[in-house]
């Protein structure tokens, strides 16, 4: 129960969700966490409503996340008492704020939805996030989570393991930079900072690199 003292401190208990969540980020700071970086254009992405109009940005990249787990199950894994288990299940979890704060809810299976699938599955568990009508169900057995904090102008930030999953991508803002060319000129261009955390008792830096450049190059492909 939330209790204001004498001085005017307000005392609020985490209990369901919050305090499970609290208690797995105590436990990702034990890992041995490392970090990727690269640069994506976000071109395709930006364009997404022309393949589904009812898609956003955020779906582009689960959606590419997806393509690439199943491609790498390195890293739809977790990792538990030094074993390390893959599954064949793409759980894709998204981190949404809301007023009681962030929550994970997770996408079943995104790896067999398509951009429309994901769309749809995205829009419902950030609705009942938001109205705090999540069940148990809708926050268990994700395999990788990705963090967007883009719309609110990040440019790049290392996410913490939501363990057990060994890794977790964190985009930052969509900015117009100017890349050159070999030629010598070069355009302006829509792009990202893509950061992935890996959980290096389960992942080394080679696998992590290659799953990087998958979900970059899925995004700029699509």
């Amino acid at each position: 129960m939330t209790a204001t003292d004498e001085e005017g401190r307000t005392v609020v208990p985490l209990k369901g969700i919050r305090r499970t969540a609290a208690r797995r980020m105590v436990a990702a700071w034990e890992a041995p966490a490392f970090h990727l970086a690269v640069e994506a254009d976000m071109g395709a992405a930006l364009r997404v409503k022309e393949r589904s109009p009812g898609a956003t940005v955020t779906d582009a990249i689960l959606a590419a996340c997806a393509a690439a787990l199943r491609d790498h199950a390195a890293l739809n894994a977790h990792y538990t008492d030094e074993t390390v288990t893959r599954f064949q299940r793409v759980n894709v979890g998204m981190a949404v704020d809301t007023p009681a704060g962030l929550v994970v809810p997770v996408i079943k299976d995104a790896a067999s939805l398509d951009l429309a699938g994901i769309a749809s599955a995205r829009r419902d568990i950030v609705q009942r996030a938001r109205d705090g009508k999540l069940t148990m169900d809708d926050v268990t057995d994700g395999t990788f989570t990705v963090s967007n904090l883009g719309m609110m102008g990040i440019d790049g930030f290392d996410a913490i393991l939501n363990v057990p999953q060994v890794a977790i991508l964190a985009v930052g803002a969509t900015r117009r930079q100017f890349v050159p060319t070999e030629a010598g000129n070069g355009a302006w261009k829509p792009r990202a900072r893509l950061t992935l955390t890996c959980d290096h008792r389960a992942i080394d830096g080679a696998t992590g690199a290659r799953f990087l450049a998958a979900i970059r190059d899925n995004l700029e492909s699509s």
